[in-house]
């Protein structure tokens, strides 16, 4: 399967999100403002990837082509194009990895205009599993022999289901949004869970939770909570705010290490 270069014509968009209930998809009455926090904002630069087209996806890709390990980063509903997420992708890669953020909403992430229900019913992390193994397939025609994928929000969902599949071997979850207890229990493979202390979506007794479920499989995990930072933080970092920039980069070092330890 070829892989091709393809220009950047996906510009972010500053966005907009209301909260979603994790079990129906659906606004709360009472959403709360951790998905609406801070959204991206549109960048000039500052990367030092490039956009090539993997299977059918245009896909952010950084790191050296020749390396035998991948690590997926699947998005949150901000898309692939976010600025801070591209710059995690070169954190990671200057690790030695051949890193793939991969545009799974087919340039058609969330908007202002978009609604939240309707955008889910075509945007579901079910749907973008089936669009994550032909990339998974490209990456080991071309050499690869070791795919790890961390996701973030709405991307978390996508990497438990590719993790219960077997189709990756080390995995990581970063405020996750939509996975639940039965999810965890179904794991195999490594898993680090990186969570917030301020978060609707993946409470800190949920990630407790999560981490009990794993112990008493004996599932090789890492979960960590974050104090003082919300829902979104890792790539929806305020730039102003010194104290959630240094959270944010603990975690970010803390994937890396993760995947440094499991890879």
């Amino acid at each position: 399967m070829k892989i091709f270069r393809v220009p950047e014509c996906n510009k972010l968009q500053p966005y907009t999100l209301c909260c979603v209930d994790p079990n129906t998809y659906r606004v709360p009455t009472m959403s709360g403002p951790e998905c609406c926090e801070n959204p991206p904002a549109v960048s000039s630069g500052g990367v030092s990837g490039e956009v090539l087209q993997i299977a059918s996806l245009n896909s952010y890709v950084s790191g050296k082509p020749d390396s035998k390990i991948a690590v997926l980063l699947v998005s949150d509903v901000f898309g692939y194009g976010s600025p801070k997420l591209r710059k995690l992708a070169d954190k990671v890669a200057s690790a030695g990895y051949y890193v793939v953020v991969p545009d799974f909403f087919y340039g058609d992430p969330m908007t202002p205009e978009t609604k939240i229900d309707d955008w889910l019913k075509n945007h579901a992390p079910e749907q973008a599993v089936e669009f994550a193994k032909p990339v998974i397939q490209a990456l080991k025609e071309k050499g690869i022999t070791k795919i790890g994928a961390a996701g973030f929000c709405w991307g978390a969902k996508v990497v438990v289901e590719l993790a219960k599949e077997s189709e990756i071997q080390v995995a990581a979850i970063l405020h996750p949004s939509f996975v639940t207890l039965d999810d965890i229990k179904g794991l195999k493979v490594p898993i680090a869970i990186l969570g917030a202390e301020i978060d609707k979506r993946s409470p800190p007794e949920l990630i407790k939770e999560f981490e009990a479920a794993l112990v008493a499989n004996e599932v090789n995990h890492f979960a960590k909570i974050y104090p003082g930072v919300a829902h979104g933080w890792t790539v929806r970092y305020k730039d102003d705010d010194a104290a959630e920039v240094k959270c944010a980069e603990e975690a970010h070092q803390d994937l890396v290490d993760w995947f440094g330890k499991c890879l």
